[in-house]
Parts: C-alpha cells; structure tokens; sequence
C-alpha cells in the first residue's frame, strides 16, 4: 500500500496522468479481493494487484478510455457478461481467459492539475493568478510553449504590450484556450492581424477575444472571474483528450520498453497479451512453441491447433 501512494504521488508530482482501479465487489472463483488496487499508467503499464492475468488487459484497456474521457466508470468482469437491470453506470465486460468467477472494478482517472499560463502583470493578471491558484490551477507567471499540455490555458493580459507576438506564440502551440483581455475593438484588429500571419477562422477558433464571459464585469477581479469562469465551461466541454505517451517526464527519467515487448505475444485462443519470458503455459506444434494465459486455453489449443492459427 505504501508503494501504491508513493507511486501515485510521483506520478503526480511528474505531472503524468494514470488511473487508479480498485477492486470492489467479487464472485469466487477469482484471484482477486475487495481493495485490492492498481495504478496504470498513460504508457499502459500496471503496477499492483487487480486480480491477474485475466484481468489485467481489460483493466489496462478501460484506464486508457478513462483517461480520454476524463470520466470515472465501474466495470464488471465474468466468463459470460449480463447486464442488471436497474444497475445504471456499470459495465459489464468478458473476462480475457477462462478462470471463471466475476470481478467489479471501480477505475478513477487522475489527470496533472490544469495549468493557467498569465501573460503579463497587470492588476487583471494579477487577479486571475490569485482567483486561478484559489481554483486548484497550476499558475505561470509566464507562456512556455514547451511545456504545454492539454489541460492548457493561456490568457493574455499586456494590455497592449506586444500581445500580437504573445498570441501568435499561445496559438501556434496545443494549448485549448487562448483568451485576450482586450476591447472589441482592440480584438477586432488582432485578428485581423493574425489572418495576416496564416492564421485561418479555423485555427482561431480557440481564441476568446475579448476573454470572459459577459456578466458586465467592471473590476480587475471581477474581470479576472469572467476569464475563469470561460475556462471552466471550456474544459467541461472539451472531447476526448490525447496526452503525449511521455507528458512531463524528464529525459532522465524516460525509459524504453523495447526490451519487454520482445518477450510478449498473443495468445492465440483468447487474443490477449502474455509474457514468453519464463512462460509456464505453453505448447509445441509443428516446432513452433506457443504461450498461453492459462491452461484452459492450452487445452482448447491442443486439442485442435488448426481451428486457433487459421483464424
């Protein structure tokens, strides 16, 4: 357990989203328990204990719509799924092998903290660093187009002071929101200059000049709540989103998986992934020597080889 919120807690502090999936009902025979948990990460790697093999790539599979989805879902693993009726928001999914016994697995996404880039500092800059640190946000005092993610959002705030170069910069990265604290008229001319520079209606669609949403704001704060309040509808509205296989991890940090995926393959009853290094589970035919999930599906294979490697 100690392992599991160390592991979470880097993850974080690394700015990678992951998944946590717990277990949190079961129907014997299965290997896994109420609260036994795991955390995947956005490369699809498991660490911990969500019942085993049979589990495991579905579980994998599931983090990964979760983390697009931005959307938490219970999920129920068993050899044959049947829906209940009345039981809203579960999942019911096939097992990847056949151990029988049936699994409910609760798994949460956990994405890095929205980051709120403030170009400039004047007093509504200063009101949305403050309003946007009281959000949870990751506030920056500055635009780095590197660091970028899609939890993203860049305001402008120079009041004049080279926004054209700032804006040019904020569009040209991922970010989903580029917002401009400006008059209609001073946002009028900044897009017009920005056609200018090859930037189409399309692409600047993510621009919200003037920034905010009109509830007549007057005050710098007031100001600065509008913006935020922009940011919030924006995010709640964005689709699926596409995090970098290596968001936020340092080069040090970074490592190759090349080395296991040589030693996987497919099963060739049941079609999930398995280890070939150190396999126990497996077959010869025809010379070749073949891994499988389970004994279960080494007996089907072995009874009748042609029906598996012709499909």
């Amino acid at each position: 357990m100690t392992d599991f919120f160390g592991r979470a807690r880097e993850l974080e502090r690394q700015g990678r989203p992951f998944v946590t999936a717990t277990v949190v009902r079961v129907e014997r025979p299965t290997s896994g328990r109420p609260g036994d948990r795991a955390i995947v990460t956005l490369e699809g790697e498991l660490y911990g204990w969500v019942g085993g093999s049979c589990a495991r790539p579905t579980v994998i599979e599931e983090a990964a719509k979760a983390l697009r989805e931005d959307r938490s879902r219970l999920i129920r693993l068993s050899p044959q799924p049947n829906p209940e009726p009345g039981r809203e928001g579960l999942t019911d999914l096939a097992m990847t092998c056949f151990s029988g016994g049936t699994m409910e697995i609760f798994i949460e996404p956990h994405q890095p903290k929205s980051k709120l880039a403030v170009v400039g500092d004047q007093p509504v800059a200063q009101a949305l660093a403050k309003l946007g640190e009281a959000l949870g946000l990751e506030v920056e005092a500055e635009f780095d187009a590197q660091a970028v993610h899609p939890l993203t959002f860049v305001v402008v705030a120079t009041h004049g002071d080279r926004d054209e170069m700032a804006l040019v910069e904020a569009l040209e990265s991922s970010a989903p929101y580029v917002g401009l604290v400006s008059s209609p008229k001073r946002a009028a001319s900044i897009r017009d200059y920005l056609k200018t520079k090859g930037f189409t209606e399309d692409s600047l669609s993510r621009l919200r000049a003037p920034a905010g949403l009109d509830i007549q704001a007057r005050s710098p704060e007031e100001i600065a709540l509008s913006i935020l309040a922009e940011i919030v509808q924006v995010r709640r509205n964005l689709g699926p989103i596409e995090w970098p296989a290596a968001v936020s991890i340092r080069p040090e940090e970074s490592r190759t998986d090349a080395s296991s995926a040589d030693h996987t393959s497919l099963d060739p009853v049941c079609g999930m992934t398995v280890q070939t290094e150190g396999a126990r589970v497996t077959h010869e035919h025809d010379g070749a020597v073949y891994t499988f999930c389970c004994v279960g599906c080494r007996e089907k294979f072995a009874a009748d080889p042609k029906a598996y490697l012709s499909a």
